[in-house]
């Protein structure tokens, strides 16, 4: 597995989109600015997170994107696979083939870490992750 860009930026652009939830949509200029992403990328990540129904588009003045599903039935593994990230370390994507045609000796140790990483991110969602941010930003700020 390599998480790109794509799948890194989709997670913080959905973040943002869902700690800035009131119910108003949210465009991709504002998301653009508040996270430094560039908005051509995020426009072609939400055209795939919007076929994936994880977010909804509102044409016109006042339009944007709003979550579609609420923040906690969003996973991160949902938002990394709408925008075609892989979660798989095996350079043979599962065909056992890794070396010349045969199943590598480390083929069952990367097959074990890409279910725990997709077991991971399966059971973290939006809102969790929210939510462990907020936790955490509370309790730096009373150190200071």
């Amino acid at each position: 597995m390599q998480l790109t860009t794509k799948g890194r930026y989709a997670v913080t652009a959905m973040l943002d989109l869902a700690s800035n939830d009131t119910g108003k949509p949210v465009t991709l200029d504002i998301i653009s600015q508040r996270q430094n992403i560039s908005l051509s990328y995020l426009e072609q990540l939400f055209a795939k997170l919007r076929k994936a129904s994880l977010v909804k588009s509102v044409r016109g003045p006042g339009g944007g994107y709003l979550l579609s599903p609420p923040a906690e039935d969003v996973t991160l593994t949902q938002i990394i696979e709408a925008v075609d990230e892989n979660i798989d370390l095996r350079r043979c994507h599962g065909l056992k083939n890794c070396l010349r045609g045969r199943e590598c000796v480390s083929h069952h140790l990367w097959c074990e870490v890409s279910d725990q990483i997709r077991s991971f991110l399966s059971e973290k969602n939006l809102q969790q992750v929210m939510d462990d941010y907020n936790t955490h930003k509370n309790l730096i700020d009373k150190e200071i």
